[in-house]
């Protein structure tokens, strides 16, 4: 049998590799509503007992909404991580998800708009998304039910775990590209006409671009941006979102590129136009989006506040 990690990897990846995947074993061994209330006590456990990152996430959710009192905080963060132990669980169910069927019973998509002016065109295009929602069964939903995708992620520091979850994330004929290829293999993929997909919420650590997200300046990725209006392709935000009934919903939206070009200072203001509508859906929908990341501990990050026209300046 062909080891899962490497021989640098050390004792307590292991561990935790092997703890992850008798976990999946189980979750995969009872119903998903059974599934979920699992999920639910881990979420409950972190957020109660461990306490993990409680503070963060508390304060990041007081500073965007700061007209909410201290125990709608609470009660949000509460389903934060409720939702991101059901999204953990979720990833490790992906395996019983094997069919067009089986996806439909889980997902409702709203795409006509999004495939007529992609898929239906025989055209490639950029699609941004968020730690939102579970966008990992997004993705292995679509791919099942659309097209298959090409998803940029980020490589896992366990080794062995992230080669798992990549072989989950192409059961349904995605396929994977690390963020670091994301330029070359983003391009060759939009002009092979496929969907790209790319997160749009995390921090560019270079710092090279900044732009309200949130009600603060962040540091925003420029990459699809660029992409997309390097290979002269459509780009759309797609969220996937619970319906409160066990299931998901995923809306598109495409992000208007008029007047632009290819250009820096053109791929920086298409960065500020789906920003905008990422960070309508978090508003809307705060429990869905991942609050556990550090998304402003850059030292430029700072408030933004609004002058006396309304306009919103730094």
């Amino acid at each position: 049998m062909k080891r899962s990690w490497d021989e640098d990897d050390n004792i307590a990846d292991k561990v935790l590799y092997a703890l992850i995947m008798m976990l999946g074993v189980l979750v995969r061994s009872i119903s998903r509503k059974h599934s979920t209330a699992v999920a639910y006590v881990i979420g409950d456990f972190l957020y109660n007992v461990l306490k993990m990152r409680r503070p963060l996430v508390e304060n990041n959710l007081a500073l965007t909404f700061p007209e909410k009192k201290n125990s709608e905080i609470k009660a949000i963060a509460r389903q934060v991580y409720r939702h991101q132990a059901e999204n953990f669980i979720e990833v490790l169910r992906l395996p019983m998800i094997k069919t067009a069927g089986d996806a439909a019973r889980l997902i409702d998509i709203d795409a006509l708009d999004f495939l007529a002016k992609t898929i239906d065109r025989n055209k490639g295009v950029v699609l941004v998304s968020a730690h939102y929602g579970n966008w990992e069964l997004m993705a292995h939903c679509i791919g099942l039910l659309m097209a298959p995708l090409t998803l940029v992620v980020r490589p896992l520091k366990n080794h062995a775990v992230d080669r798992q979850i990549n072989r989950w994330r192409s059961m349904s004929g995605n396929r994977i590209v690390y963020d670091g290829q994301a330029l070359r293999e983003g391009l060759r993929a939009l002009k092979n006409r496929e969907i790209l997909v790319l997160l749009g919420d995390q921090s560019d650590p270079v710092g090279g671009f900044s732009t309200e997200f949130l009600g603060r300046s962040s540091s925003v990725f420029l990459g699809p941006a660029y992409l997309a209006l390097k290979a002269g392709v459509p780009l759309f935000v797609g969220m996937s979102r619970r319906d409160g009934k066990g299931l998901y919903s995923v809306d598109f939206q495409e992000i208007d590129q008029t007047g632009l070009g290819t250009t820096k200072t053109d791929a920086e203001e298409l960065a500020r136009r789906y920003t905008k509508v990422l960070a309508r859906h978090i508003y809307q929908h705060p429990e869905e989006w991942f609050w556990l990341h550090n998304r402003w501990k850059l030292p430029w990050t700072r408030p933004f506040s609004k002058s006396k026209n309304g306009t919103t300046i730094s």
